[in-house]
């Protein structure tokens, strides 16, 4: 897991970072209730730095993700794409039941167990989704969704590099399920790791292709394309938290479909 821990350093210690410059930021004088109120609700004091990331993604999007993901998209039929869809969604089973039962979710964690033990099985290792005709609809869970439940703050608004919008809790979220997976640790036992790297390369590629046609439509109908993807994000994120109870707009969580996250999005952006 050396290579995979060198990532993760390079991923956390600019995010400290600018969780530390965060820290210092002044937010507007607390008689002015008008500024306060749009600062609280933007929770982005980090704006200056997270637009120049953000400048940097979309052009590593524009020259080499964007393109590989219509390259995919050409290349690949429908089925194939949702053969390979369905298979990433199985292998992040584990980590879906884990977050569920910290999160006392006993119902979805039953849901989930049988959902993969169906799929693994008789879907043959989720090549194929039995599951969901059978009455056991796919839903994703995450350690950031669980930290939120167990009552950790958002934090500040950030961009990352390449992974895109998040926050201080989901970023810790994300790096700790990078350690956690019981997928890639099994494939680093085994001195397999390029495994996990395909996986991860995939699992990117399946993300951005179900997401070339949304994207596209929000940049196009936006006044300011951060700007709309940082509100969506947090609407999205606050639902995901909620298993879409309540809170505002309903927006499904990723997984549910093919096309539910361009979907959500594209409703939200409405």
């Amino acid at each position: 897991m050396n290579a995979s821990r060198r990532t993760i350093a390079r991923l956390v210690a600019p995010v400290l970072a600018l969780a530390l410059v965060a820290g210092c930021a002044t937010p507007p004088p607390a008689d002015d209730k008008e500024a306060v109120a749009e600062w609280e609700q933007v929770n982005d004091p980090l704006e200056p730095m997270n637009r120049a990331v953000f400048d940097f993604n979309r052009a590593a999007d524009k020259y080499a993700i964007k393109p590989a993901a219509e390259g995919y998209r050409a290349v690949m039929p429908k089925f194939g794409r949702e053969r390979v869809h369905n298979i990433l969604t199985n292998l992040n089973s584990p980590l879906t039941f884990a977050n569920d039962v910290l999160q006392g979710e006993t119902d979805r964690a039953v849901q989930t167990f049988f959902r993969a033990m169906l799929n693994t099985t008789f879907g043959l290792g989720g090549f194929i989704d039995v599951a969901t005709p059978a009455g056991i609809p796919p839903h994703e869970e995450d350690f950031g969704q669980t930290l939120a439940v167990w009552g950790v703050g958002e934090g500040p608004f950030l961009m990352l590099p390449i992974f895109g919008p998040s926050n201080p809790r989901d970023t810790v979220g994300l790096v700790a399920e990078m350690f956690a997976d019981p997928f890639d640790l099994a494939m680093a036992n085994m001195g397999k790791e390029y495994i996990s790297y395909t996986r991860m390369g995939l699992t990117g590629l399946d993300k951005r292709e179900g997401l070339l046609d949304t994207l596209d439509e929000i940049e196009r109908t936006s006044l300011d394309y951060y700007a709309s993807l940082r509100s969506l994000y947090r609407q999205h994120r606050s639902s995901e938290i909620k298993n879409g109870r309540g809170g505002g707009e309903k927006i499904p969580a990723p997984g549910l479909s093919r096309t539910s996250k361009g979907e959500e999005l594209s409703q939200s952006a409405q």
